[in-house]
């Protein structure tokens, strides 16, 4: 009875010290706070170089974490960049998940839900999966980054269980358009500093309209100061993943929509307190898919076989800067349907894809015969014309010089593109003179062919495996009538 009674207390004992290793362990895990703009595109920070507009709390992350250089979106589209960006998947592999406008199947994993199995407090602010029907894809009540607290992270704090740690989407819809005119300028902007990207003509008038985008990235800044402040007042910054970023680049012709660095890279800056040596910056090929396998494995989280994207923990967790890992010499993206822009009733999207290393830019046109920013009239979308280009002050000048002088710059918007560009992005930074067609470049071309074919048929591209015409077909949800 005695020896009965000493194993009972023993496995008692031990039962105990268990279950108070399991609660330190889950104590010591990390907060998240993911912090992403809508349209908010590289180099667009003053930590990059931008002598314009003002960016104190991504350029504070960046002194106090790690910037990345060469942050790349898996599509320049919101909805399937925000799919892939949840999933930790290619948006290729999302089905229906890799057009905007669309749903996103509930039975694929998502990061915030499965931190939320495992005892986070998981919830977002503002836009977070969309735009797009979730009913459609088999959610009911809850958004895939979770809980919708629409009175921002203080509410969110304060609903959270004493011990749990927090996975929180601080979404926005700065720096999206419509803008209100001038309101750069008249928020003290400078138009006369702003340099322009070479494929655009010297125009006060795409100037103010930069300023007005900046006007609203400066304000989603703001918001993210405000955050890292409250987060200190609390006492949880330096045990929390702060993550800034947007979605794909600025909502411009030639820009948003894109696979050129305008339109597909996107600032990246990431802090982690002590954990995360300060003040590197890395120049590694990532993808937004690496952020949920990043959370995950920093949550001590099983990573679902779906997810495509690598952890970028050993980046941040080790000392070095420039460039780490040897596998991160390329990034591999690509779009499908933005809006429906080709004739009506036609639901088909410009499907391409694209590789690009630290030399060059190969993007793989799939259907050049289509209009990569839409038809000049007659689209299925309600938009008057070229509507995969958001319609703005930018747009309506380039639309102008249609058969003029400067007609170069309305074609590099919005003319017919060839199956294959090639850009050599260190002579040529704004990626204007498509080598594809040089002599010279046939080797060049058909190694990263083969390169972007491999990584396309390793994580099954339904364009590549099959003809991948499902994309053109799946409906397209938008809460407005498209022409038939």
């Amino acid at each position: 009875m005695k020896n009965i009674f000493i194993l009972a207390l023993s496995f008692l004992l031990f039962s105990c010290k268990g279950a108070k290793k399991e609660n330190s362990v889950t104590a010591k895990r990390p907060n998240i706070l993911f912090c992403i703009a809508d349209d908010w595109g590289w180099p667009h920070a003053g930590v990059y170089g931008d002598k314009t507009v003002k960016t104190p709390a991504f350029d504070r992350l960046a002194n106090e974490g790690v910037l990345f250089q060469n942050a790349f979106i898996s599509s320049p589209s919101c909805t399937p960049s925000r799919s892939a960006i949840l999933t930790g998947q290619h948006f290729w592999r999302l089905g229906e998940g890799a057009n905007l406008w669309s749903t996103l199947d509930v039975n694929i994993p998502v990061y915030p839900l499965l931190l939320e199995k495992y005892g986070y407090h998981t919830g977002h602010w503002r836009k977070a999966w969309g735009p797009g029907d979730l009913k459609k894809g088999g959610y009911s009540k809850t958004n895939p980054a979770g809980k919708n607290y629409n009175k921002g992270l203080k509410s969110f704090l304060d609903t959270k269980p004493t011990d749990a740690p927090f996975c929180f989407w601080l979404g926005s819809s700065d720096p999206h358009r419509p803008y209100e005119k001038g309101s750069g300028m008249a928020s003290g902007i400078n138009i006369d500093a702003i340099k322009l990207p070479d494929f655009y003509p010297d125009d006060s008038c795409i100037r103010s309209d930069i300023a007005d985008y900046y006007f609203e990235v400066q304000r989603f800044d703001a918001d993210v100061y405000n955050a890292i402040k409250l987060l200190e007042e609390r006492g949880e910054l330096e045990n929390t993943i702060i993550v800034m970023t947007g979605d794909h680049g600025m909502p411009f012709p030639r820009c948003k929509g894109n696979l050129y660095d305008w339109g597909s890279r996107v600032p990246l800056a990431i802090r982690w307190g002590a954990k995360v040596p300060k003040n590197r910056i890395v120049n590694d090929f990532v993808s937004l898919t690496d952020l949920a396998v990043t959370f995950l494995e920093a949550a001590q989280i099983a990573i679902p076989k779906e997810m495509t994207g690598k952890s970028l923990l050993p980046i941040l967790q080790s000392n070095k800067q420039g460039w780490i890992e040897n596998q991160r010499k390329q990034v591999v993206y690509g779009r499908e349907r933005h809006t429906p822009a080709q004739l009506a009733p036609s639901l088909n999207g410009y499907p391409s894809r694209a590789i690009r290393t630290k030399r060059f830019l190969y993007i793989k046109n799939l259907k050049p015969e289509r209009w990569p920013a839409g038809v000049m009239e007659g689209a299925t979308h309600p938009m008057s014309s070229f509507s995969d280009a958001d319609n703005g002050a930018t747009k309506t000048v380039l639309m102008n010089l249609k058969n003029t002088e400067a007609s170069k710059y309305y074609d590099l918007s919005f003319a017919k593109r060839p199956a294959d560009e090639l850009y050599d992005v260190v002579r040529d930074p704004f990626q204007i003179k498509n080598l594809a067609e040089d002599p010279q470049y046939k080797t060049t071309i058909k190694k990263l062919s083969k390169e972007l074919y491999e990584v396309l048929r390793k994580t099954k591209d339904p364009r590549i495996t099959d003809t991948g015409s499902e994309f053109d077909r799946y409906p397209y949800n938008a809460p407005y009538k498209l022409k038939e």
